[in-house]
């Protein structure tokens, strides 16, 4: 857990010295953090950041250190012997803090002295610290105030995490409910005799959740490290009425008794087996593996076609069958037991609900899961099982609200279980949401796919709302729309959404049955006119700032590199990746390499291989961002600071006129291309069609041939993109790629 931290810090580009038991355990938590995947590192040259170092040759170099994080084994004389040693060397002004998971804060400090205790304070990153967004901000006996602030600042800004203040008590607010959540999913498997299969399939995305779901996340956890956090809980919570609910099942107790801990021992609830490395999951009644069978529960399959998620669960949890009973029984449990803990872990719900969302990643923390599922209707149907109510929620439910959260244009509000009122959810400085503008000064102009929505301070967004956010005539209609209104009325516009992604690129859909259908003059016209809203991005009379975060694929990528500029999420995973279904960029987006790069064999390769972003830092890297481009390490931050953004670049911003003196490689750098793609294709690592696209690309990216260093204009580039696109999608090989995209969500290699 160390190096993961020291890996986020080193993403951040802040140096740190990584202690271990030895210099070699500390430089082997860098390779493992460096090999992991996915990735705890940025770029793999952020490594150079960490200093490895030992406790027992290196601890006095932490004089020099501004801020000291403990992260060693959970147990408390290990930690507290550790300080000891900490509080002698440290310099006076040092932040101090420890990672611990659970023991109290109290107990790791006991006896010292006063100026240790003002500057020792709890921060619990959640694992892997890179990805989970949860940085849980816990106070000491004696912490400065002060002190609980500036690190809640840096931990927001710098680093980019969801702060939750919590009080010292076991587990925090994340492990504390996660504890329970899983401990409670266990229970129902061995009560109601559910197979691993089917808990996995009613607790991952179906319910909100990662996909991961249950058993096949304790494998990736540790199975020795749930159980860990799990018996902790059990022995420091003597008076939780559900305390038995955190001893681990007798089968997850066999499984650690025979070692099998997940993933790092080769098996735990699933194992790969054979050549093929096939699945298989284990029967929790007699330990032994089978191969993993999908799950037959009609009521799931009939919910996966429900988009909205409240739906969803309503849906769910009343069927009267399997999956209602498994899910009615989880969700329930988890609702009495986040009402019960207020005030002991929370004074409001609001960080509860953080907690679950930022640090276990579910779409909804429980009070909002219990306002989807409909609160009055809840309760009722838990008093009606002759179960009882915490007082809090009885109270709640005499004052006749109806939900524990409520929004209008103005505000959002959330219902105080311990003053029970109404309080207004307060404002965070330097984060805005799309939906709250909406609410506040509705829509612009909007159709199916996309929306322009007034995000005030004169700048217009381009919101993207199509399944999976394809772009499709939707979203080209509303861009040129948003050009005209931005000129007409705004100073500047930004392109972002707050969906699961910014945008998997083009609607295949549309390009398969277009093709299928031969219709190849609408084909023709739908893309000539992707390629003019490209270029209208790119030559915009006012600003165009992208904000692209989590994947950014073909058509969406060719659009932020025409944007003025972009303003990325530092997790982004951006790619030309159209090769993949047996076509090539023909938004332009073979052109803007050109023109960014002038490097067509480097550019052959990154379209060509497909390659995608492991980060922005990667992007940058890649070409895919400018330098100028800016990242913000906060996902919550983004749509503001690309507002920031855009507003700064009205004075400055210059139009432009589409290029005609871009110089391509010619007929050598065509033959150096092709020469690769034969190489490639003679040694097996690519099939014939991928030569075929690999021969078009060389041929757009050398300018279409031609002696010596041949000049062309941007429109030349587009033209041989666009007869190349349609080219290939009249080949059969092509179209089954796109099929087998559309129905299995990873690409054909044929």
């Amino acid at each position: 857990m160390g190096s993961r931290i020291a890996a986020h810090f080193a993403n951040a580009g802040i140096p740190s010295l990584l202690l271990d038991l030895t210099r070699d355990h500390a430089k082997q938590g860098i390779e493992v953090a460096l090999k992991t995947n996915p990735g705890a590192f940025f770029t793999q040259a952020n490594a150079t950041l960490i200093t490895p170092g030992s406790f027992n040759e290196d601890l006095p170099a932490i004089a020099d250190c501004d801020w000291i994080l403990e992260a060693v084994t959970e147990n408390l004389s290990i930690k507290r012997d550790l300080w000891t040693r900490v509080a002698a060397i440290a310099r006076p002004k040092a932040i101090l803090s420890t990672n611990t998971s659970g023991i109290p804060l109290a107990q790791i400090c006991e006896s010292f002295a006063p100026g240790f205790r003002e500057r020792f304070l709890g921060t619990h990153f959640f694992n892997p610290p890179r990805y989970l967004h949860l940085a849980e901000i816990i106070p000491g006996p004696a912490t400065a105030p002060e002190l609980l602030h500036a690190v809640s600042t840096f931990c927001d800004l710098r680093l980019g995490k969801g702060v939750v203040p919590c009080k010292d008590t076991p587990n925090f607010i994340g492990n504390r409910i996660g504890a329970f959540y899983g401990s409670t999913t266990y229970k129902i498997t061995v009560e109601d005799e559910y197979t691993i299969e089917e808990v996995d399939a009613l607790t991952g995305a179906l319910i909100g959740l990662p996909k991961s779901a249950s058993y096949r996340l304790l494998d990736i956890i540790g199975l020795d490290i749930w159980a860990h956090v799990a018996s902790n809980l059990y022995d420091l919570v003597p008076n939780d009425p559900w305390r038995e609910r955190f001893l681990p099942p007798p089968f997850l107790q066999q499984m650690l008794e025979r070692k099998w801990l997940g993933e790092k021992s080769g098996q735990g609830f699933y194992k790969r087996v054979g050549p093929a490395k096939d699945i298989h999951a284990i029967d929790w009644k007699t330990l032994e593996y089978h191969s993993a069978a999908k799950p037959k529960l009609p009521t799931v399959e009939t919910a996966r076609l429900i988009d909205n998620l409240p739906t969803r669960l309503q849906t769910l949890v009343a069927a009267n069958d399997r999956t209602g009973n498994f899910l009615w029984k989880l969700f329930s449990d988890v609702f009495l037991y986040s009402a019960a803990m207020i005030p002991e872990i929370s004074d409001r719900i609001v960080e509860i609900d953080r907690a679950m969302r930022w640090g276990y990643a579910h779409t909804c923390g429980p009070f909002e899961t219990w306002d989807a599922l409909g609160f009055p209707r809840t309760c009722d149907r838990i008093e009606a099982e002759g179960r009882a109510l915490p007082d809090n929620i009885l109270q709640m439910r005499r004052s006749g609200v109806q939900s524990f959260y409520k929004q209008d244009a103005a505000r959002t509000q959330y219902f105080d279980l311990i003053n029970l009122g109404y309080s207004e959810l307060e404002t965070r400085p330097g984060i805005e949401s799309i939906a709250v503008h909406k609410r506040a000064k509705g829509v612009v102009k909007s159709n199916p796919g996309a929306s322009l929505v007034d995000i005030g301070n004169g700048v217009l967004c381009l919101e993207f709302h199509s399944k999976m956010n394809s772009l499709g005539d939707d979203a080209v209609n509303l861009l040129f729309a948003g050009l005209e209104e931005t000129e007409r009325s705004f100073e500047a516009l930004v392109i972002a959404n707050e969906g699961e992604n910014f945008s998997v690129g083009a609607n295949l859909m549309m390009v398969l049955l277009a093709a299928q259908d031969e219709e190849w003059d609408e084909l023709d016209l739908a893309v000539r006119r992707f390629q003019s809203a490209s270029m209208a991005l790119k030559y915009a009379a006012k600003p165009v700032v992208a904000a692209p975060f989590s994947r950014v694929l073909g058509g969406s990528c060719e659009w932020v590199l025409h944007s003025t500029q972009a303003q990325a999420s530092a997790e982004l995973y951006m790619g030309l990746v159209e090769v993949g279904v047996g076509l090539i960029p023909a938004g332009g987006g073979c052109k803007e390499l050109i023109l960014r790069l002038r490097d067509p064999r480097r550019i052959f390769e990154l379209i060509g291989m497909a390659k995608v972003s492991t980060s922005a830092e990667d992007a940058r890297n890649l070409g895919l961002l400018h330098k100028a481009d800016r990242i913000t390490m906060n996902p919550e931050r983004l749509l503001h600071d690309a507002k920031t953004l855009a507003q700064s670049l009205v004075g400055s911003h210059s139009p432009g006129q589409p290029r005609t003196d871009i110089k391509v490689s010619g007929d050598a750098g065509y033959a150096a291309m092709k020469l690769a793609a034969w190489s490639m294709r003679e040694a097996g690592f690519i099939s014939e069609h991928d030569y075929v696209i690999g021969e078009k690309l060389a041929y757009i990216l050398s300018g279409g041939r031609g002696p010596g260093e041949p000049t062309v204009s941007e429109q030349h580039l587009l033209d041989l993109e666009r007869e190349a696109f349609l080219s290939l999608c009249g080949m059969r090989k092509t179209q089954e790629r796109i099929q087998y995209m559309l129905k299995n969500g990873k690409p054909l290699r044929n």
